[in-house]
């Protein structure tokens, strides 16, 4: 697994400095995010792509507060604590495009601690818009319009797509009439 930034205490690669820069401003945007914290144990192969990161029972979804880094250390509290928390890592891996930061705590070097930003969804409703649609090659194409917000939204479906949209909308369909 490829890491857009990797960080090590004892590292002298050049660009040791900037990456933990870069990690330091994300850890402290992450004050009143959706995070999610997961702890395994590193495999005794040292591979951690044998590392299971499915959810698991001791996972916790939390929020920080006043994320911080001192000296090489990193801090945080969970919401209505009392407590600063921290952890002195040995080496930090960032994926910029999976927004998740893998920490290997100096403490204990055979476990690994995984935060990750948990995404945020936007909404967005239409009312009764406008609905065109077109097939392209294997992709179809569902444009739906709303003048009143001129907001226009373009779904791009494959065939599997399109027939659980199908299937969604004609069993929903059916549930109305039969109650009507």
């Amino acid at each position: 697994m490829s890491f857009s930034l990797l960080w090590q205490s004892e590292g002298n690669t050049p660009d040791n400095a900037s990456n933990f820069s870069t990690i330091c401003q994300w850890w402290q945007s992450l004050a009143s995010q959706d995070l999610l914290w997961q702890q395994r144990l590193i495999p005794e192969t040292q591979n951690i792509k044998d590392i299971n990161w499915d959810n698991q029972q001791f996972d916790e979804k939390l929020a920080f507060e006043s994320p911080q880094v001192r000296g090489i250390t990193l801090y945080w509290q969970k919401p209505n604590a009392s407590d600063e928390r921290s952890i002195t890592p040995r080496k930090l891996e960032f994926d910029r495009s999976g927004q998740f930061l893998n920490i290997y705590p100096q403490s204990q070097p055979q476990l690994m601690i995984r935060i990750t930003k948990l995404p945020l969804y936007q909404r967005i409703e239409l009312k009764n818009p406008l609905i065109v649609g077109t097939a392209v090659g294997n992709e179809h194409i569902l444009l739906l319009r709303d003048k009143q917000q001129k907001l226009e939204v373009k779904l791009s479906l494959n065939s599997e797509s399109l027939n659980q949209l199908l299937t969604y909308l004609t069993n929903n369909s059916e549930k109305t009439d039969v109650n009507a």
